[in-house]
C-alpha cells in the first residue's frame, strides 16, 4: 500500500525534486546494509532466525505510524522510511535462511518462487485498497498510512504464531541422502564465507548488477511523465508488474532448478534492459506501459528469489543466514548508489540522459555478470571444476511437510 502510493506522495505532493526523491530512495535502501549484517549474525548465533526475523516485520509495521505522524516534514519522512528499511533489513536473511533451511537443496528455487509469489500477492492488492482508500477518503494520504499500519500489525501476529522456528539438522536424514562432501561448520566472522571463490563471485556480481538497477519508483515516474495520466491512476501503475512477477515466480523458480540458477538471473537483468530501452522508444504509450510493467515483472520473478536459491548451496551450515545477508547488503548499497546517482544525472541534464546512462551501466553489468557467475547444476551446489571451491549444500536442509514448504 505505502509502496504504491510514496512515490506520487512525495514527487507530486509535497512537490520533491528528482535527487530529492533519489536521496530519499536511496536512503530507504542504503540504511538496510550494516543491519542486514547484524541481522544475518545475530539469526546464526544460537539459530533464532524466527525472532530475528520477526522483531524486523515489527519495526516496518511501527514505521508506518512515522509516516502517520510525520505530516509534510521531510526529515521525519526520511527517518520513517529508514526504519521501514531498518526492518527489512532485519528481516531478510533470518527469513530466506529459514526458507533455506525448511527446503530440500534441490527445490531451493521452487520454494523461493512460491515464497516471493505469496508476497507479491500483497503487492498486488496492496495498491487496490491504497486507490480505494485515497478515492474513499478525497486523497488522504494518512489513511493509508494507519491501515497499512494494521495490516502489518496483524502480519507481525500471523509469524509468532504460525512460522516454524529453525529445523534442526537431522543427521539420520542427511546421511542418507547422497550430497557432495560438505565443507567443515563455518567459523570465524561474519566475513568468513568470502574465503570461497564461487561465493566471492556470487557477491561481487549481486554489487555489479545493483549498481546498474534503477528503482521501481523512476520508472513509475518516467511511465506518469511520458503518458501524462490523472495522478490518481499512478497507484495502479505496481499492479501490472505484481500480477506478472505472480504468475512468473513459482515457474521461473522450477526452471532454475532444473537448468541451473545463472541463467534465468542473467535473463531477469536482461529483461530489466529491455525495459528501460523502451523508455527511450518512439513506440506508442500503451506497447510501452505494458511492455515495461510486464519486462519489470519478469525481471523479478526471475532474479530475486532465483538469487537467494543460486547463493544458498554455497553456504555452510551455521552461515546461512549471515551468508545470504552480506550478499543482500552487496546489492543494497549498490543500489543506494544508483538511485543517487541516477536522480543526480535526471536533475542535472534530464530523463532521456540519465536512461540512457542506466542502459550502459547495465549493459556493462551483465557482461561482466556472464563471465563472473559460478555455474551450477541443477538443485545442486557447483563442482570443484565449476566454482573453484567444493560444492557447500546445505546440510541443514531437509524435506519439509507439504504445509510447510510455503511458510
Amino acid at each position: 500500500m505505502v509502496t504504491a502510493v510514496l512515490p506520487l506522495y512525495l514527487v507530486l505532493g509535497l512537490g520533491l525534486s528528482p535527487l530529492q526523491f533519489g536521496l530519499l530512495d536511496g536512503l530507504s535502501t542504503g540504511a538496510t546494509a550494516l543491519v542486514r549484517l547484524l541481522g544475518g549474525a545475530a539469526a546464526d548465533r544460537g539459530g533464532r532466525h524466527k525472532q530475528v526475523g520477526g522483531l524486523g516485520y515489527a519495526l516496518s509495521a511501527c514505521s508506518r505510524l512515522g509516516l502517520l505522524l510525520a505530516g509534510g516534514a521531510t526529515g521525519w519522512i526520511a527517518a520513517a522510511l529508514a526504519a521501514d528499511r531498518l526492518g527489512k533489513g532485519v528481516r531478510t536473511a533470518p527469513r530466506d535462511a529459514l526458507i533455506t533451511l525448511h527446503s530440500p537443496p534441490e527445490d531451493l528455487g521452487r520454494a523461493f518462487g512460491t515464497h516471493r509469489a505469496m508476497d507479491t500477492t500483497g503487492a498486488l492488492l496492496g495498491p487496490l485498497a491504497a486507490f480505494a482508500l485515497l478515492w474513499a477518503t478525497a486523497d488522504a494520504y494518512d489513511a493509508v498510512f494507519a491501515v497499512s499500519f494494521c495490516v502489518g500489525a496483524f502480519g507481525v501476529l500471523l509469524w509468532l504464531l504460525l512460522v516454524p522456528g529453525r529445523r534442526k539438522t537431522d543427521a539420520n536424514a542427511n546421511a542418507a541422502r547422497p550430497t557432495a562432501p560438505a565443507a567443515p561448520r563455518a567459523r570465524g566472522s561474519l566475513f568468513a564465507g568470502l574465503r570461497s571463490p564461487a561465493y566471492r563471485r556470487i557477491v561481487l556480481c549481486a554489487a555489479l548488477l545493483g549498481a546498474a538497477t534503477v528503482g521501481d519508483a523512476f520508472l513509475y515516474l518516467l511511465l506518469q511523465r511520458r503518458l501524462a495520466f490523472d495522478a490518481t491512476w499512478f497507484p495502479f501503475l505496481p499492479l501490472g508488474a505484481a500480477a506478472v512477477y505472480l504468475l512468473l515466480a513459482v515457474p521461473a523458480g522450477r526452471l532454475a532448478d532444473r537448468i541451473g540458477r545463472r541463467g534465468p538471473l542473467l535473463y531477469g537483468h536482461g529483461a530489466l534492459l529491455l525495459a528501460y530501452g523502451l523508455l527511450l522508444t518512439p513506440l506508442p504509450d500503451t506497447a510501452v506501459l505494458l511492455g515495461v510493467l510486464g519486462l519489470l515483472g519478469v525481471f523479478y520473478a526471475a532474479t530475486d528469489g532465483v538469487l537467494m536459491a543460486l547463493t544458498g548451496p554455497f553456504l555452510t551450515e551455521g552461515r546461512q543466514a549471515g551468508g545470504l545477508a552480506l550478499v543482500q547488503t552487496a546489492q543494497a548499497l549498490a543500489r543506494l548508489a544508483a538511485a543517487v546517482g541516477f536522480g543526480a544525472v535526471w536533475t542535472a541534464s534530464g530523463p532521456e540522459t540519465a536512461l540512457v546512462t542506466a542502459v550502459l551501466a547495465l549493459t556493462a553489468a551483465l557482461c561482466c555478470a556472464a563471465r563472473l557467475l559460478p555455474t551450477t547444476a541443477a538443485g545442486e551446489g557447483a563442482t570443484p571444476a565449476e566454482s573453484g571451491t567444493p560444492a557447500e549444500p546445505a546440510t541443514s536442509a531437509t524435506p519439509a511437510a507439504p504445509a510447510e514448504r510455503t511458510d
